[in-house]
């Protein structure tokens, strides 16, 4: 006997596969969001060389300083400029942030570190000034700009044996951990206003421009899917609350302000969740993203500049 079905349940049927179809597509249509948010928004963040309006000139500081033209592992010519002294104690090697400053608004450090013993290599990564490439990748890849930079200072007669130290700010900040913690050949770090990683600070920035927080966090593993999409798998663990953790029994001076409107304080916090215990730091009241009241004339801030000059007495003077 065949089964009889009437009209009401007809329409029951109709009704739970038209509603499941609605579901669906609601589903789908959500997802498509989720995944284009991330290119849509940093694409034109990252997808650019950046062209710095102002560049500083070492003789502005009364240095010298020799331009160098470093190759990359992967292939890009990165530009540099290297100011010796005499018998150093160390190298520092210094790094910008994502869009600003040019990495020479660093002269005046170089020029106050020369002045107690140190050399420098100021470098622009990637897809900044006078570097190659178009993409900025973030951290997850400047790490090899860094290499390139370290063995340059290795295969130097007068640098040979000396340490050295990565030092950078915002993004350059997050280079500097991750440096230390992929390049061995690293003696200690000075950090300032570094992110936790990408994803942490994206997501940060959503909320803050009035994202919900629900969004904000059903969005992150997305912003973490395109990077590595972006990136390549290998940089999954390549940013700096996990690079942090590979820093070993080596210097570290981390500095953030409890304020900074650019990367919230809350990055600091997460870095040092998973920093050895030895590990330095300064917090600053109020929002100084280069922690400095002076980036230019860095001497000017007597009490940044004890900082730093402690840090780097005490653990690489002669």
């Amino acid at each position: 006997m065949r089964p009889v079905f009437n009209d009401n349940s007809r329409r029951g049927v109709s009704r739970k596969t038209l509603l499941a179809g609605i579901l669906i597509l609601l589903t789908l249509i959500s997802l498509g969001i989720l995944i284009a948010m991330p290119p849509l928004i940093m694409g034109p963040i990252i997808n650019q060389h950046v062209q710095f309006q102002t560049v500083y000139h070492a003789k502005d500081f009364g240095l010298d300083a020799t331009e160098l033209t470093l190759r990359t592992a992967d292939a890009y010519d990165i530009s540099a400029f290297e100011v010796d002294t005499s018998d150093p104690k160390a190298v520092i090697i210094f790094m910008s942030g994502i869009h600003n400053p040019s990495v020479t608004a660093f002269f005046g450090h170089a020029r106050m570190l020369k002045e107690h013993g140190y050399s420098s290599i100021l470098y622009d990564m990637r897809a900044h000034g006078e570097s190659e490439g178009d993409v900025i990748s973030l951290g997850h890849l400047e790490t090899l700009d860094t290499q390139a930079v370290v063995d340059y200072i290795r295969a130097k007669d007068e640098y040979s044996d000396l340490p050295i130290i990565v030092y950078g700010v915002s993004m350059g900040g997050a280079v500097a951990i991750n440096s230390i913690g992929q390049i061995p050949e690293i003696s200690g770090v000075i950090s300032i206003s570094a992110y936790s990683s990408w994803e942490d600070v994206f997501i940060e920035n959503m909320v803050s421009l009035g994202a919900p927080n629900v969004l904000a966090t059903i969005e992150k593993p997305f912003v973490k899917l395109y990077t590595l999409c972006k990136f390549g798998l290998s940089t999954s663990r390549v940013y700096p609350k996990k690079q942090i953790a590979n820093l070993g029994d080596r210097p570290a001076l981390i500095m953030h302000s409890t304020e900074d409107s650019q990367v919230r304080y809350a990055n600091f916090e997460r870095i040092m969740d998973e920093a050895p215990s030895h590990v330095e730091t300064w917090t600053r009241p109020g929002d100084y993203h280069f922690m400095t009241t002076d980036l230019l004339q860095p001497e000017n801030d007597l009490e940044y500049a004890q900082r730093v000059l402690e840090f780097l007495e005490r653990n690489f003077g002669l």
